[in-house]
C-alpha cells in the first residue's frame, strides 16, 4: 500500500508494517523550546480557522491542548488541537477539506491509536500543528483537557513536567514515540491526584 503525505517524497508502508521514505517533517528531532507567549494566540487563531472549516463534523468546540496551550511551559513548537467529531469515519473528508492549508492525514494503521485520527500541519517541511480527531465518547478528550488545566493551575506540576520533557527530549531526540511514551506515567499520576 502506498501512503502519500502530499510532499515531494512518497512514503511506503510495506506489508511488514515498516514505513520507508519518510517525509522530512515526520522524522524531525524532538527539540524543546522556551515558552513563547505567541503560542496561545496562534492556537486560538488556528482553532477559529479549523472551526469554520470543519463545522459540519464537529460535536463540540475545538480545543487547544498540549504544552503550547499552557502559558510558561517549554514545548516542542507544535500546536496541538483536538476536535470531537460524530464519527471518526469523517477523517478522509476532513483531510480533503484542510489539505490546501498544509494538513496531512496520518493513516490510522500507521498512527496505531484507534481512539483518534491524526492530522499534521506542515509548513516548509516543518511540523507546525497537530489535529487530533476524537469520537464523542472518547475518554482521552476529557483526559487531555484535565491535564492541560492541571498544568495551567499548578506551577510546581508545570515545572516538574517541563524538567521531564527536557530530559526525555535529550534521551529520545530522534524517537518521537519514545519521547511521548516517557511522559505517560507523569500524566496519569497528575490526573489521579486531580481533585474531583
Amino acid at each position: 500500500m502506498l501512503l502519500e503525505f502530499r510532499t515531494s517524497r512518497r512514503s511506503t508502508l510495506r506489508d511488514d508494517g515498516v514505513v520507508t521514505n519518510w517525509p522530512v517533517w515526520a522524522t524531525a528531532r524532538v527539540e524543546i523550546q522556551p515558552a513563547d507567549p505567541r503560542w496561545q494566540r496562534l492556537g486560538e487563531q488556528l482553532r477559529e480557522e479549523l472551526t469554520l472549516s470543519l463545522a459540519r463534523w464537529l460535536a463540540a468546540p475545538i480545543e487547544h491542548v498540549g504544552s503550547t496551550a499552557v502559558p510558561g511551559l517549554p514545548a516542542k513548537p507544535v500546536l496541538d488541537l483536538q476536535a470531537v467529531v460524530l464519527d471518526l469515519d469523517c477523517a478522509s473528508a476532513v483531510a480533503q477539506t484542510v489539505a490546501g492549508n498544509g494538513w496531512h492525514l496520518v493513516p490510522p494503521e500507521l498512527d496505531a491509536r484507534p481512539w483518534r485520527r491524526f492530522l499534521v500541519k506542515v509548513a516548509g517541511d516543518v511540523r507546525v500543528a497537530h489535529l487530533h480527531l476524537m469520537a464523542v465518547d472518547c475518554e482521552r478528550w476529557v483526559e487531555q483537557l484535565a491535564f492541560r488545566d492541571a498544568l495551567r493551575a499548578d506551577f510546581d506540576l508545570r515545572q516538574r513536567y517541563a524538567a521531564l520533557k527536557q530530559e526525555l527530549a535529550t534521551h529520545h531526540a530522534n524517537d518521537r514515540e519514545a519521547y511521548t511514551a516517557g511522559k505517560a506515567d507523569f500524566v496519569y499520576t497528575a490526573l489521579d491526584r486531580r481533585p474531583t
